[in-house]
Formats: C-alpha cells, structure tokens, sequence
C-alpha cells in the first residue's frame, strides 16, 4: 500500500502495507489510452542510471499477488555514486527494488537499485529512460515517481506512463496505461489497480481521481470508481481502500465490486486524512483538524467492519502536519508527519497511546512509500528525491522497521 500525500506543496508517498497474509503492495489513471506499447525502454543489464554510464535499482512495498512468471535474478551493476531514493517495493521480507536518481552526466539520471538480504548489499539495476519528478509539480513528458512488483520477475514503474519488466529489471518497456497521470499503482487478487488524476505544472492535480483495474497478466483497463481528494491505495490481507472526500471505497475483490464507506472526518475531507487497511475485516483512518504553527491536531479512528462503523482511537503528537497512516496488525499503527521536521509517531495499543519512533531534523522533507511487508517488517522513504539528478537535495534515505514500528534503522547503499 502506498500513501502518496501532499503537505505543504511536498509529494509524499506511504507505501505498501504487505502484511504477511497478503502480499505486499506498499504505501498510487484517467480513462484514455496509455502509452503506446511495445517499445523497448530500457536494456543491458549494466546497472547504470539511463543516460549514465552507472545506475541504479528501485524499491518499495507492494500488494503482491502469487508469482505469475519464473523468477529471474539479473546481475546487476554497482549502485550509482549518491544515490537518492524515491519509492520502494518489497516482494519478500529479504528482497526489494528501489526507483531513486543520482547524480549524471547524461539526463535522464533515473536509477533502480534492488536488494536481497533487507538492504545489506544492493546492486543497480536499468531503469526506463525517463526523467525523475513530483506528480504534482512535474513540467516533465514522460515523468516517473513511482515503483511496484508483483513478484520477483514482474514489476512496473509509474508516473506519466506505465513501464513493465517481465525479468525482474532486466529490461523495461512501455506498456498500454489507462490514461491520465498514475498516482498510485499497486497489485492485489490478480488485478492491477491505477490510481489517475489530471496533473499539469500550472496548476497541479485535480481533486478528482479514477480508480482502475485490469487483469494483472494484461488485457484492457476498467473503470472501478471515480473518487475525489484521493493519492493512495491503501491494501492488505486482499482488502483495498481509497479514500473518496469524506468516504472511502472499499473492496475485497480487486476491484471487481465494491463498497462506499461514510467515515467521521470533515466534509469534504481535510488535507492530510488518509485511510489504511489493517486486517480482513479492518480500517484505520487519520483525520486532520487545525492547523497553527507547525501543529495540526490529527485524530485517528478504527473500524472492525471495513467502515461500516467507526470507533474513535486516539490522537498522535500535535507536531507536523500529517503525511500518512500505516499499520501492520490493528494494534501496531503508524502516522508518518512533517513541519520543520519529519516525524513517525507509533501506537501499540490501537492507537491510545502514542509515541515518537522517529524524528529527522530535516526541514520537513516527509516520506513517501509508508508501509509494511509483514505484521513486524515495514519501511518508509525519508525525504524522497522527486528531480532528476535530486538536484534539491533531499535526503532519499530508506528506513527499515522490524518491530512493527516501535523502531527505526537507515538503510546505506
């Protein structure tokens, strides 16, 4: 599951709540026709950034489905000196794939990196050729931000177009999309699901999105629902929700029927909520109330019944404004915030009581790909880097949970 939200201009991704009964998915298109299809990308497994004599492999927690191709494990490169990451996937507890950018002579500099022992060595991988940058403030043709795989061999990138490998990274070509810029992309049941807006440099996305779906082995795409104020598809244990304003859409099916949930934030829904799914039966959804300087009062309510009916739970630290809920269980939730700082506040008790797991004094860089691949294994990307090249900077770091949240590590390429 993957939470793409925005604060203060900022694109931030949670990604991917795999929780072990589910596979991964972890942590986000309008109807037309995708980007044509057929033509090769990206080859040579080199491990060079494209445009750069070396590049790197992506990352980030998806809702996976059973494998559908052999598994191939190409060689792969040296990781790109610099290395900066944007979105991550996990396919196993061990293994993960990392779309991120470095440093280039020859533009585009967009990198993947993969990993097959939870990111204590990493390899390049190619990537599509296409340049790195922020759904919400790209001026770029062809842009991408986002990384999902199915399986070790089938995995796609997203952003404006659709990319898909068939031997775990080896080569990348363009495949048919629904349309639109693709906000969210994650796998559940067997289907593919597109999260679409509208999104151009003058005056950003639209408040209104489409979910998508299509047979995850290929085929055309159908309209699931349309939604509005929604950046993320929240998955796990085969249940998907997508906020829509002041409701979340919720299915069990991939998409093939679905429910609409009423929920007990404002209308129209707050900047800043955000739904996650922390079980079969169950939801975990932040409100936001006011805001003032740099503190926003968050509010987070549960539902045992996939929405029908809400409790309330708790209200993390007022710090930050909020980026995102995670879960990998009912009791062990996770609100990602930022403002000035950047913050993961952690509840073990069903969201209570809280406590900060995490705090990086970087100015309020946020997160992207918020999510976890098992009830105890989670990740997050810190401060992601959405220009080509990271041009600005920012931190790029992967972080790693293996206690449900409580705690928190930094990866090193």
């Amino acid at each position: 599951m993957r939470i793409l939200m925005r604060a203060s201009g900022v694109a931030v991704g949670m990604t991917a709540l795999l929780a072990a009964l589910s596979v991964t998915g972890c942590g986000s298109v309008s109807s037309g026709a995708g980007a044509g299809a057929g033509s090769s990308v990206s080859s040579a497994a080199s491990g060079a950034p494209s445009g750069s004599p070396t590049a790197p492999a992506a990352t980030t927690p998806t809702s996976v489905a059973p494998a559908t191709s052999p598994a191939t494990t190409p060689a792969g490169g040296p990781v790109p000196s610099g290395f900066a990451a944007t979105s991550v996937t996990f396919v196993s507890t061990d293994e993960a794939f990392v779309l991120g950018t470095a440093p280039c002579s020859n533009k585009p500099c967009t990198s993947i990196v993969r990993t097959l022992d939870r990111g204590a060595t990493w390899v390049g991988l190619p990537a599509p050729v296409a340049p790195l940058a922020d759904p919400y403030t790209s001026s770029a043709q062809r842009a991408v931000w986002g990384i999902r795989f199915a399986d070790p061999s089938l995995g796609f990138v997203f952003g404006d177009g659709l990319w898909e490998t068939t031997n775990g990274g080896e080569r990348w070509e363009v495949i048919a999309g629904p349309g639109g810029s693709i906000t969210d992309l994650e796998v559940i049941d067997g289907q593919l699901l597109a999260l679409t807006d509208v999104c151009t440099p003058q005056s950003g996305c639209a408040q209104s999105e489409t979910l998508y779906r299509r047979a995850l082995g290929g085929g055309s795409w159908h309209v699931v629902t349309h939604v509005s104020n929604a950046r993320v598809i929240a998955t796990q244990a085969r249940v998907t929700a997508v906020l829509d304003g002041s409701s979340v859409v919720v299915t069990s099916d991939g998409g093939l029927t679905f429910a609409v949930r009423a929920t007990p934030c404002a209308s129209p829904a707050t900047a800043g909520s955000s739904v996650a799914v922390t079980g079969p039966d169950s939801l975990a959804l932040l409100c936001a109330g006011g805001a003032a300087m740099g503190s926003v009062q968050k509010t987070v309510y549960v539902s045992d019944d996939l929405g029908a009916h809400w409790a309330t739970a708790g209200s993390p630290p007022l710090g930050g404004d909020p980026w995102g809920i995670s879960a990998g269980t009912t009791a062990r939730l996770l609100v990602g915030a930022a403002s000035g700082a950047s913050w993961l506040y952690y509840s073990g008790d069903g969201g209570v009581r809280w406590s900060t797991a995490y705090k990086a004094l970087d100015g309020g860089a946020g997160f992207n790909d918020l999510g976890f691949t098992t009830t105890a294994d989670g990740v997050a990307v810190l401060g992601p880097a959405y220009t080509d090249g990271n041009t600005y900077g920012m931190p790029g770091q992967l972080l790693l949970t293996s206690d449900g949240g409580a705690t928190w590590q930094t990866v090193t390429w």
